[in-house]
């Protein structure tokens, strides 16, 4: 949600701007520009679309300044046209700021500028912090003073770059609750809204904390806190930020591309971890917190999305697994509830970006409790990464169709290691192990068979609506393959539990609304073909996930799609594949922008 860079140095800011740009597409946005200081001015260039448009706008009329700023905006305050775009100025266009998140008492300060004879031309929050600057400068004459003055005034989330003819030979930059990382390089400063822009150029990274600004310059960064207004002192860290392979190689979009990454996905995640020989899984993440795991009895997973329905499937995990009861909840419910909780409970948060601000804000809620927190995070150096005690990357590398699928296996994978981890007296614990090991291969052959699928997907692509059911560890399934399919195909879709069809669901059924329904080999998948039966009897067409064609659920269902047969702990690995095609080729039949569906983001960085 929204991507910011900002550039110092002795080469062409612009270069570094778009790159980064793009680097940052995967959060979603609606429209793009930068600016950069060209002699005693600053110039911007803003396009409502994509970074491509952005570049060849700007290539018409190349930016050539050595300091400069870029952003990637996700619409809140005010529509998508130009005139919102960032970046933003105040009305003499002395200062320019680029942000992140939203200031909830921008009203208030606009009243107060208008008061004192400031303009605006756009609807956005964003443009009453230049202007504010602006006010402060006119009666300090200090570029530092003002900013900070500005910032003890701003409330609500924000992530700040600003640029001004008054230093054109700096960069500030501010942080509350949105992330904000400065790169060190040789004869330049880089700023991301994450480390991935950065890592092109270095992995010498700086993370801001929340109430925190800094000066950069060719001469280096000073950090400041903003309401003492005293130093700190911090050094860089070294980023070991895992490339991505950019393009697209032979696929039509990322999110086709990171799907058919599945198999490789969970090979990455238990890379050096699955030990199959020695039936032992290592979680090198965990061992400084391994004496305090011994005393935890419960676990709390928190998060949001599809790492929510991740969550969901670990429960299952961890509680038949190791034997630790858990509880999942969504993070923006967390953070507002009051409930007890004791030292023998660990928090483990999820989140593929490691920036989402629902789940920061669950894990700040924490502070001082003594609670171990773990994370499950696909981002190295992020905000979650670095606040969590212990925690397992996902290593699932980036992820850039807003639609999340490969960080859903990566997730799922690294759970089943950690409740392996956790085991102590698991029976089915060196057969899980060993079906780990092949799981990626039968994964590949799901995907050699996506014709049969995407057959299905266009045969019932001009639905309105849909159901997905599921039991058990296939009820998170059903979750997660209903949120794909409205995420981008826009087909209104609900997942239930099975057993709840005749507690409501029910009665959306007629032979206009399908169901997705998954029956696989389980103790109780006689249940699941009950309730399909309920399905049929009352008209409803159903397409079943079987993994024996000569199953009763198979011959019950007007169509199937057969996955290889594999231990029911196993089944969301595999499992999710068709959901994720079906939603796939049901999204490519109605002609949708699949990496970047309406009105969503990739990284939720604000509430």
């Amino acid at each position: 949600m929204c991507g910011i860079v900002g550039y110092v140095g002795n080469k062409i800011a612009k270069d570094y701007l778009l790159d980064g740009l793009e680097t940052l597409e995967y959060r979603g946005y609606d429209s793009a520009g930068i600016a950069t200081l060209e002699g005693d001015t600053i110039r911007a260039t803003k396009v409502v679309g994509r970074v491509e448009q952005l570049r060849k706008e700007e290539g018409q009329n190349p930016h050539v300044g050595s300091v400069g700023i870029g952003h990637t905006r996700w619409a809140t305050h005010g529509g998508v046209v130009t005139k919102n775009a960032h970046p933003h100025h105040d009305m003499n266009e002395e200062f320019f700021v680029v942000h992140n998140g939203i200031i909830e008492n921008y009203e208030e300060i606009k009243s107060f500028l208008l008061s004192k004879g400031y303009s605006f031309y756009s609807d956005t929050d964003t443009e009453v912090v230049p202007n504010l600057i602006a006010y402060h400068y006119s009666k300090t004459n200090n570029v530092t003073t003002a900013f900070q003055a500005a910032l003890e005034t701003l409330r609500g989330a924000y992530a700040l770059t600003m640029i001004t003819t008054h230093e054109p030979e700096s960069l500030y930059v501010a942080k509350l609750s949105s992330p904000l990382a400065i790169g060190v390089a040789d004869d330049e400063l880089l700023v991301g809204s994450d480390a991935l822009p950065i890592a092109s150029r270095t992995q010498d990274v700086v993370f801001l904390e929340d109430g925190e600004m800094a000066v950069l310059n060719q001469e280096g960064y000073k950090i400041l806190d903003i309401e003492t207004k005293k130093s700190i002192e911090r050094a860089t860290e070294f980023i070991e930020i895992e490339e991505a392979d950019g393009g697209l190689r032979g696929f039509d979009d990322f999110m086709s591309k990171e799907i058919n990454e599945a198999p490789a996905t969970v090979r990455s995640a238990m890379l050096g971890r699955l030990r199959v020989e020695e039936k032992l899984i290592k979680l090198g993440g965990l061992e400084l917190v391994e004496e305090q795991l011994r005393y935890i009895d419960r676990i709390v997973v928190v998060a949001c999305g599809t790492s929510y329905y991740a969550g969901l499937v670990g429960e299952y995990l961890l509680e038949e697994i190791a034997g630790i009861p858990v509880e999942v909840q969504q993070a923006s419910e967390f953070r507002y509830r009051t409930e007890p909780l004791s030292r023998s409970t660990a928090v483990l948060v999820v989140s593929q970006s490691g920036e989402t601000a629902d789940t920061i804000a669950a894990l700040k809620k924490l502070d001082g409790s003594g609670i171990l927190t773990l994370g499950i995070v696909n981002a190295p150096g992020s905000t979650l990464a670095r606040m969590t005690d212990a925690g397992v990357y996902c290593h699932a590398g980036p992820e850039k169709a807003v639609a999340s699928t490969k960080a859903f296996v990566s997730q799922v994978t690294v759970f089943l290691l950690i409740a392996l981890h956790l085991s102590k007296t698991y029976k089915d614990y060196e057969k899980i192990i060993n079906e780990l090991d092949t799981l990626p291969q039968l994964m590949e052959e799901v995907l050699k068979n996506s014709t049969d699928i995407k057959k299905l997907a266009e045969k019932y692509s001009d639905s309105k609506d849909f159901l997905y059911i599921g039991r058990r560890y296939s009820f998170p399934l059903a979750l997660e393959g209903a949120l794909k399919l409205k995420e981008i195909s826009y087909i209104h879709a609900e997942g239930f539990a099975a057993g709840e069809m005749k507690h409501g669901p029910l009665a959306l059924i007629d032979e206009n609304f399908p169901t997705f329904a998954y029956a696989l080999s389980s103790d109780i998948n006689e249940k699941t073909i009950s309730n399909m039966q309920e399905i049929k009897t009352r008209g409803g067409k159903i397409i079943a996930v079987v993994d024996d064609k000569n199953s009763n659920a198979a011959k019950l269902a007007d169509d199937y799609i057969l996955i290889p047969k594999v231990s029911e702990q196993l089944q969301p690995l595999i499992g999710a594949l068709p959901a994720f095609l079906f939603a796939y080729y049901a999204a490519k039949k109605l002609g949708r922008d699949i990496d970047k569906p309406r009105n969503l983001a990739k990284s939720v960085t604000v509430e």
